[in-house]
């Protein structure tokens, strides 16, 4: 037995405390614990302490430790129940102890896959351009499961994913408005897929886009990339055989044969 001699508040930690302990030659610091821990044994001073206790005093200390690395890692914001287990994990915290305090944070409301996964999407539908599928994949590899998942994907309505998937595409045909009608219209179905929406929200999106490319736009283009691939391929081929260059290229940007034609009787012709 150890009779508790001493309680003091540590200098740069005031939640913490020294216990001191006299075994019978003496007083000699014996363990620091959380103010938590402090109170749930009711610690004082004289109290008499065996083996068995001061080890589970200081087991529940080292978990309390743990549990509170666990809700700092909570605080900046929310996180799924694969999250805590890596980021105790990378701590080094006991497996035990770890699943302990899963358990506690599951009962305290503190940890919610499903909670977390509807949170996660409604902010990045707010924030993000991705689109479902990607999102998806996103809470998956969070440790989300697939049908939490897809509930959670109930509040990115086909509305709301209509409605930003439209705005990135006008946003894209403006930025791309050197390129061909055809090349944009190209560009922005690969880009929205890549952004993870899906095959009606696409379709959707490009019905709704201009029907037909604005003439004088076309040229426009039609004769910058043309320019630049005369500039290209005039050093390696004249003739038909750069003629023939252009017309492959320009077409391959998704440019008519009528102003291909147009481009090369205007811009080739010698």
């Amino acid at each position: 037995m150890a009779k508790l001699t001493k309680i003091t508040t540590q200098k740069k930690n005031k939640g913490r405390y020294n216990i001191f302990l006299d075994h019978g030659q003496g007083e000699a610091y014996g363990f620091s614990v959380d103010e938590d821990v402090l109170v749930k044994y009711r610690l004082q001073k004289n109290m008499e302490l065996d083996e068995a206790t001061i080890e589970a005093m200081k087991q529940t200390d080292t978990i309390h430790k743990s549990y509170t690395l666990a809700i700092n890692y909570l605080s900046y914001r929310m996180r799924s129940e694969k999250e805590i287990r890596d980021y105790l994990k990378d701590k080094e915290v006991d497996p035990e102890h770890v699943q302990e305090i899963v358990t506690r944070l599951k009962k305290e409301k503190l940890l919610d896959d499903q909670e977390f996964a509807n949170s996660l999407v409604r902010s990045k539908v707010m924030t993000s351009s991705k689109g479902p599928l990607l999102l998806k994949k996103e809470l998956i590899e969070k440790g989300v499961n697939a049908s939490q998942a897809e509930e959670a994907l109930e509040h990115f309505s086909f509305d709301k994913q209509y409605e930003k998937a439209m705005k990135f595409a006008e946003k894209k045909m403006k930025n791309d408005g050197r390129k061909s009608f055809r090349q944009q219209i190209q560009n922005v179905q690969q880009t929205l897929m890549q952004k993870g929406y899906q095959r009606d929200v696409i379709q959707e999106v490009l019905a709704n886009l201009p029907a037909e490319e604005n003439e004088d736009s076309e040229w426009e283009a039609a004769v910058l990339q043309g320019e630049k691939l005369l500039r290209k391929y005039q050093q390696k081929a004249e003739g038909f055989e750069l003629k023939q260059k252009i017309k492959s290229a320009m077409y391959r940007k998704g440019f008519t044969f009528d102003i291909i034609d147009r481009f090369i009787e205007e811009y080739c012709e010698e």
